[in-house]
């Protein structure tokens, strides 16, 4: 069987990405993209080998990695085996970005530990601050540095059982800037960051524009809300939903379901669960944080007219299907709130509903979220 060739405003067609003509004659220039054969008029010549390596490096590109980076990760990618070959050196250089996580964690944890200390704590940490100078400025041996920080953060430790802390007065000192957003989602943001002790949450956090005001006006006229599993109902404020005469349901409601994995295979598998979906109320809003493949199906019924929920929290865990099922959200036609990557899981899903909820019963007349005064 005779190869098919490309052109390369075919091979850019076909790969997409927003790939052109110019960058592919680009990365050819760098050694970054495999020279292709030319036909008898010199025009370049692909193959499929080269529509999947493009394809790469579109991939790669899109997850922060530098074209030399790339380059050496692709080496040798049109050989056989080339799939194992690219996963053996993406592996480690994934244990590597670990632990340097790892590292940057720790050192965010020493800085919130002094940075997140409220009033009560001022005077132990102004007392840290000026040891941590002395030590940088007498230059002592590395061994005796380490235990004199160690007893450092002993003593600030102690100093936690003189008062309870102060969680607003901790986050006012470690959130980054939130002026540009409203009350509203400012409280919202506050108190999932809360729940997951984690303040770098706020730069994966994606709420769209009428996410809010949708939410709000549907709590307002006593809607459904229907979670995935029954873990994510029973972290749901009842009382506060009662009372704006919502109803809570449970998509799967199976009681032997406790996991994601579980989860996820119950509904792929199981089409009473994927009917069940089809057939939610109009307007209602759909809680997602276990299965990443029921808020794919979601994204799916809404693009078809099957679906049209008034918002959808889709806050699912996984390392793969997860990601995924967030970036058709975030495509998708419907008012959502979710958490890009792999972030998530019942509790963050569970708490942005019931943030919302909160300031709707407390702050029923506030329209700082539409960008109005009050």
């Amino acid at each position: 069987m005779s190869t098919e060739y490309l052109t390369i405003k075919k091979l850019t067609e076909t790969v997409g990405g927003g790939i052109t003509p110019r960058m592919v004659r680009h990365y050819h220039q760098i050694g970054l993209l495999p020279e292709a054969i030319r036909s008898p008029s010199n025009y370049r010549l692909y193959t499929q080998n080269h529509v999947q390596y493009l394809r790469w490096i579109v991939a790669l590109k899109q997850q922060g990695f530098q074209l030399e980076h790339i380059r050496k990760l692709l080496e040798n990618q049109l050989e056989p085996e080339a799939n194992v070959t690219l996963l053996t050196r993406l592996q480690p250089h994934y244990y590597s970005i670990i632990q340097q996580i790892t590292r940057l964690r720790q050192t965010a944890s020493a800085l919130e530990r002094l940075l997140g200390g409220d009033r009560s704590c001022q005077t132990v940490r102004a007392k840290a601050i000026a040891q941590i100078k002395q030590l940088n400025a007498e230059q002592i041996e590395l061994e005796d540095e380490l235990d004199q920080i160690d007893s450092l953060w002993k003593a600030f430790d102690a100093s936690i059982l003189a008062h309870p802390e102060a969680f607003e007065e901790s986050l006012q000192n470690l959130l980054p800037d939130l002026s540009g957003r409203s009350e509203i989602e400012v409280d919202l943001i506050s108190q999932l960051v809360l729940a997951c002790g984690d303040v770098s949450l706020v730069h994966f956090l994606k709420i769209s524009q009428q996410a809010i005001a949708a939410a709000r006006s549907r709590l307002k006229s006593g809607c459904q809300i229907i979670g995935d599993v029954r873990a994510i109902t029973a972290i749901l404020d009842r009382p506060r939903l009662a009372h704006l005469g919502c109803r809570v349901d449970t998509l799967i409601d199976n009681p032997h379901i406790t996991s994601a994995a579980e989860a996820e295979q119950e509904f792929f598998h199981s089409k009473p669960w994927q009917e069940k979906l089809l057939h939610l109320e109009p307007g209602c809003i759909v809680v997602v944080g276990y299965a990443p493949s029921i808020l794919v199906s979601i994204c799916q019924a809404v693009k078809n007219r099957q679906l049209k929920p008034a918002l959808v929290i889709g806050m699912p865990v996984g390392f793969s299907h997860a990601p995924a099922a967030k970036r058709l959200l975030i495509d998708s036609d419907v008012p959502f709130i979710t958490i890009s990557g792999t972030f998530g899981g019942g509790l963050l899903a569970g708490t942005a509903l019931n943030a919302i909820a909160q300031s709707t019963i407390e702050k029923p007349d506030c329209h700082c979220y539409l960008g109005v005064t009050e």
